[in-house]
Order: C-alpha cells, then structure tokens, then sequence
C-alpha cells in the first residue's frame, strides 16, 4: 500500500491549524468591536460573518439533480469573491489608511475574515468553475 510521503500528511494539518487559529483572533477582534463600539459593530459583524454564505442563494432553483456537495455554477464566481482572504484584508488596509474612521465597518470585516478562515479551516475552499471545492 503506497502512502504519501510525511511531509505531504503534515501540511494540511499545519495549514488548518493556522486556518483555525486565524478565525478565532479575527473573532475575538470583532467581539472587541462589538464590546469597545456598541451593538451597531457587532450587528455588522454577524451580518458579514454570515452574508458570503448568502452567495449560495444564487441559482438555488437551478440545484435540483445536482451532486452532493456542488454548487451551482452559475454562483461559482460570487462565491469565490465572497471567500476571497485578500478582499478584506484590502478593504481592511484601506480603511486603516483612508480617511473612513467609522468603527462598524471594521468590525464587519473582522466578521468576514472570521467566515473565510473558519471556512478554510474546516476544509471548505474556493470552488471549480464547476462548483465543485477545490483541492
């Protein structure tokens, strides 16, 4: 029986470790937020830690007869922009060196980062053009 080689088992654990612990600092910093600028920052935390799961809703009716676990292609690209790491993380940079000073919006983005990183942490990645995940 062949097995992988060592190194090529140890990876995807190190790299959903780093995944997981990534998605708990983001959600403790969009609890701090919340806690440091009220319920309107935390509002919108939830709302963005759960909204690019909404992408789903795209072609919903289309589902019917398709393989467990696909995606309907024609919501392929809007889940991919939505599970995009470096999509509030850009957001993020702009908004530490704009001029936008409103608190909630980052609280927002810290719920997002928290919903892509737990995404990836438990194994859920970005899609084929297919729908199916992707290795």
């Amino acid at each position: 029986m062949a097995t992988a080689p060592r190194g090529r088992r140890v990876l995807p654990v190190v790299r959903r470790t780093t995944w997981l612990l990534n998605a708990l600092f983001w959600s403790a910093f969009a609890v701090l937020e919340a806690v440091n600028h009220g319920w309107l920052a935390g509002l919108l935390a939830v709302v963005f830690f759960m909204a690019p799961d909404l992408t789903f809703l795209v072609g919903i009716g289309d589902a019917r007869g398709m393989a467990k676990g696909r995606l309907q292609p024609r919501a392929v690209p809007y889940y991919n922009a939505a599970h995009r790491a470096l999509v509030p993380l850009a957001l993020m940079t702009l908004y530490a060196f704009g001029p936008v000073t409103w608190a909630p919006a980052f609280a927002a983005l810290c719920g997002w980062l928290a919903h892509i990183s737990y995404d990836r942490a438990f194994g859920y990645g970005l899609r084929t053009k297919e729908g199916f995940q992707r290795d």
